[in-house]
């Protein structure tokens, strides 16, 4: 992309496929504290901790110095301003800038983080004339846990230590090591550099003032060779990348040739899905969103039926994901995330354990498509904790979540958040839809359905929450489903909010719970009052509640969070159901990626390089917001596209 604002603000990022991984704006300017080109998980894939925050950069000339590196300081100070040198940035193969220096001179920067390894490898290389060219390069250290900011103090530990062919950091012993290759000299100079101010941390009214330190700079001579750096933990980058003994520009020619080859095969929409898969263990799992989410269980099962079951080729990661849920079954409930510290999963989600039910029931079916078999005892194993599910959603588990009478699923309590509508501020749930939640039912009743190919019982439960489902939640006058019945376990009490939960009955899941009548009378009042360029909002305009941005400090963001807010993820479920009530036509598929899919393409560009936004503002023009990078969003934008193929 040519860049022609300095002030580009989308954003890169790099994964190691561990948890750790690097990200930043395309200007260069750090405005998040995730912002970083050393962060690393200390325990796959969380425990994740920032160890160097970023570089100056300064290219020296027979002319004079050029920055092209930028740093935003309290006061709203840029020093060095090097973006507005910036001349183009791409992210094929990986995240490369193109700075003008003057007529002659170009100077091109590379980074990469190669798969499986905490580390991240730069380049810099000259295009025309090099006499007279150096270039100095002065990392910025912290150590932190990576949700926090980082403060001077006298614990930090600069110095410098030297072994063949490399330099070490140890800023704390708790810590991660630093590590550091490079062809060049290194000149020791620690030093803090004081109150550096992350404008979007500012905007959320979140703390936004780090201090950094640095033990020195690197100096390159450009007029023979090109500049190499290559950071990691705990051990430098060649004897992590099996490349001991090879110099820093030979080490980075090594991997940086694997990464290339493997990112060609692939392809940009594999690399991006890639990003998304983390080990956990000995499995796998999905990291929610980036640069702030881990793996959470709602989450993965929705972003794999895109991620992983659209593609013959990732059936295998969909079935190692699968198979380490099923081992965290806890009283029928699966867990809503993984801490990021500590190794006792949390319990809170009333869907999780359904989501888990849809998503193993679509992976056996493209197995069968694919004519490839399953390991019995792996089978086996996954049917075993959708038994536990079921039976423990029909006697009853936590938080109120049980079968009633009616065949149907209550869930909730005061002060618990159980549905994807999660937002909490304090003791205030801002969402609590505590009763029969409408996608609640639709997820349980597809559950049932497929648990009843090789459980007879389950038939019986079947028919008698399919014929409760319609009779309670159908609103005949407006013409579309109510949210929550037995609304705070009140029987006959409804929540007849208008939210796109609904779709959930006419599509976007195996089966729907309407007939064709009754799913084109919901799908054309989603259509009509919920639907956005990129998602579906999630309160409809006129609703006392309904917010029309998303944006200020965290409460007024969860206050909005759920009352209006876009979600792109919401657009897979709504264009299965539209396709479903206009017959599946070659038509209808041709219109629908014009009208839906062509905007979500568009929106690849506008604010995580190459990928989808958690939500956006709920009124034009529909500015993104949230994660820059999230999962589920991606993932059902690749199940659009497979939709309307």
């Amino acid at each position: 992309m040519t860049v022609d604002d300095d002030r580009d603000l989308s954003e890169w990022l790099e994964t190691d496929g561990l948890g750790g991984f690097a990200s930043g704006t395309v200007c260069g300017q750090r405005t998040r504290r995730y912002h970083a080109l050393l962060l690393v998980a200390e325990k796959p894939p969380a425990e994740r901790v920032v160890l160097v925050n970023g570089i100056d950069v300064v290219v020296e000339t027979p002319d004079g110095e050029y920055p092209i590196s930028t740093q935003y300081y309290r006061g709203d100070v840029r020093s060095p301003d090097g973006g507005k040198r910036l001349e183009s940035f791409s992210i094929d193969p990986w995240p490369t800038w193109r700075f003008e220096i003057n007529e002659a001179v170009t100077i091109v920067q590379e980074l990469f983080v190669p798969e499986g390894l905490p580390g991240v490898a730069m380049r810099w290389r000259v295009e025309g004339p090099r006499r007279g060219l150096a270039l100095r390069v002065r990392p910025f250290l912290s150590g932190r846990d990576f949700h926090a900011l980082h403060r001077a103090n006298p614990d930090f530990d600069s110095t410098t230590y030297r072994a063949a062919g490399s330099l070490s950091w140890q800023p704390y012993l708790d810590l991660p090591s630093i590590h550091a290759q490079a062809n060049a000299r290194f000149v020791e100079a620690p030093d803090w550099y004081y109150g550096f101010l992350y404008s979007a941390e500012r905007e959320r009214g979140l703390d936004d003032l780090e201090d950094l330190a640095t033990p020195g700079e690197f100096h390159w001579d450009l007029n023979p060779q090109d500049a190499y750096l290559l950071l990691s933990a705990d051990q430098p980058m060649s004897k992590l990348s099996e490349n001991e003994g090879l110099s820093a520009e030979d080490c980075f020619a090594a991997i940086a040739q694997k990464e290339r080859h493997r990112r060609e095969q692939s392809g940009p929409e594999v690399e991006t899905v890639r990003s998304y898969i983390v080990k956990r263990g000995e499995g796998a799992s999905v990291i929610a969103g980036y640069p702030w989410f881990g793996d959470w269980g709602r989450d993965t099962f929705i972003a794999l039926r895109g991620l992983c079951l659209t593609s013959p080729a990732r059936l295998a990661i969909a079935h190692r994901i699968l198979l380490l849920w099923s081992e965290t079954v806890s009283q029928g409930m699966l867990p809503n995330r993984f801490p990021d510290r500590g190794d006792t999963p949390e319990y809170n989600a009333g869907d999780a354990s359904m989501w888990y039910i849809v998503a193993v029931k679509e992976s056996f079916d493209a197995h069968r498509r694919e004519n490839r078999g399953l390991p019995h005892e792996e089978t086996t194993r996954m049917l075993a904790a959708i038994d536990a599910i079921l039976d423990g959603y029909t006697a009853g588990t936590r938080y109120g979540i049980r079968m009633d009478d009616d065949g149907l699923i209550a869930a909730g309590e005061p002060g618990v958040q159980l549905t994807w509508m999660d937002a909490k501020v304090g003791d205030w749930v801002v969402t609590p839809r505590i009763g029969k939640p409408v996608e609640i039912q639709a997820l349980w009743i597809n559950a049932l359905a497929f648990a009843s190919r090789y459980d007879r019982d389950r038939r019986a439960q079947l028919e008698i929450a399919q014929a409760s489902f319609t009779e309670k939640f159908w609103n005949e006058a407006d013409g579309y489903l109510h949210d929550i019945v037995d609304l705070d376990h009140v029987s006959g009490s409804v929540d007849a909010a208008f939210r796109p939960n609904q779709i959930f009955a006419a599509g976007g899941l195996p089966i729907a719970l309407l007939d064709n009548e009754k799913c084109r009378r919901v799908v054309e009042a989603v259509e009509a009052r919920l639907l956005t360029p990129i998602g579906l909002r999630s309160l409809a305009p006129g609703h006392p509640d309904y917010k029309p941005r998303y944006q200020g400090d965290l409460r007024t963001r969860d206050a909005a969070y759920h009352q209006g807010t876009v979600w792109p993820w919401l657009m897979g479920p709504f264009v299965e159901a539209w396709l479903k009530v206009h017959g599946g036509s070659a038509a209808a598929k041709s219109q629908a990626k014009q009208r839906f899919l062509q905007p979500l393409q568009e929106h690849l560009q506008q604010a995580g390089q190459g990928h989808i936004s958690e939500v956006a503002d709920a009124e034009p023009p529909h500015t993104p917001r949230g994660c820059p990078f999230q999962a589920w969003s991606y993932g059902e934008y690749l199940r659009i596209q497979a939709m309307v193929r």
